[in-house]
């Protein structure tokens, strides 16, 4: 069972447009897994689909960034989570550093922007964070990053819809 799924029968009983935020917010799935849910078993527009799922995946950006830095630096003085964030920023940077150091910001929303795993919000705010990016560059270009996310999965979404229905002969 997937994850996604999990999260759907866990938010059975809140209103759909709720659970489609919740979904938005986790790291799990973001907006890549909320928008596929809200359009496919939701049964939702793509308009309320992309709105719920982009606020939801917003939501945790603004903490995020504020204090992701105190919070990892409380947690390095135990060695796992010491552990885990030298294997974290150490990825990001061997990952990033290339296209960051030659694109700045533009590298930050299209790494937010393309909807693959391990790419998003919350990645993004991880990113600003390793490479130093100050909040009031790094909000907006998550913001827009999550919007263009947003605009092609649900495009996507709408297609895959549209192919299951030519398939199935609806």
């Amino acid at each position: 069972m997937s994850v996604e799924i999990a999260l759907v029968q866990m938010l059975g009983s809140v209103p759909h447009w709720f659970a489609v935020l919740i979904l938005g917010a986790v790291p799990v799935s973001e907006l890549r897994g909320a928008i596929p849910v809200a359009m496919g078993i939701y049964e939702m527009g793509p308009v309320d689909a992309f709105f719920f799922s982009v606020l939801g995946n917003l939501l945790p950006v603004v903490p995020l960034l504020l204090f992701l830095e105190p919070v990892s630096n409380y947690l390095r003085r135990f060695s796992i989570f010491d552990a885990f964030f030298i294997w974290l920023f150490a990825r990001t940077r061997r990952n990033n550093t290339e296209s960051f150091e030659k694109y700045g910001l533009l590298a930050l929303t299209a790494f937010v922007a393309i909807p693959l795993p391990a790419t998003g919000a919350w990645s993004g705010c991880a990113a600003a964070f390793v490479f130093g990016v100050k909040f009031r560059q790094a909000l907006p270009a998550i913001v827009l990053g999550v919007i263009i996310a947003g605009v092609v999965v649900t495009a996507l979404t709408m297609t895959g819809i549209g192919l299951v229905d030519l398939v199935m002969g609806v």
